[in-house]
């Protein structure tokens, strides 16, 4: 049993953050049928990771990068609210911890959206 508020603090991310990996290592299977069309996205600079783990439309993109935002981005939130619920977690803990995974995980020469709101190439 941890008493210790810092341990406790630390245990709790740990294991928000295992939870959110497998929620990011598994497909979910809506959002697998647009993994193609985001990864392409994402590839021509018009979408980008946001630090609140949701995807980002980049200034200049098309209105179909805005719809699939828009799609991914409903399917990623469903999926951590379901994680926030199962787990007694804020929303926004889980949306963080994704975000930041995903952030980490983004290829060089994506964006990703700072914690300014900045959009900057990885």
């Amino acid at each position: 049993m941890m008493t210790d508020p810092i341990s406790r603090r630390s245990f709790n991310r740990l294991a928000l953050s295992a939870l959110t990996a497998g929620l990011l290592a598994s497909a979910m299977p809506q959002l697998a049928l647009a993994q193609d069309a985001l990864a392409a996205a994402k590839s021509a600079g018009q979408l980008g990771e946001r630090p609140d783990g949701l995807i980002g439309v980049v200034p200049g993109a098309p209105a179909s990068a805005q719809a699939l935002a828009q799609q991914v981005n409903a399917q990623r939130l469903a999926r951590y609210q379901e994680i926030a619920k199962g787990n007694g977690t804020a929303l926004d803990k889980v949306q963080a911890v994704a975000g930041q995974q995903l952030i980490e995980r983004t290829p060089a020469g994506q964006y990703v959206m700072t914690a300014a709101g900045q959009w900057q190439r990885k």
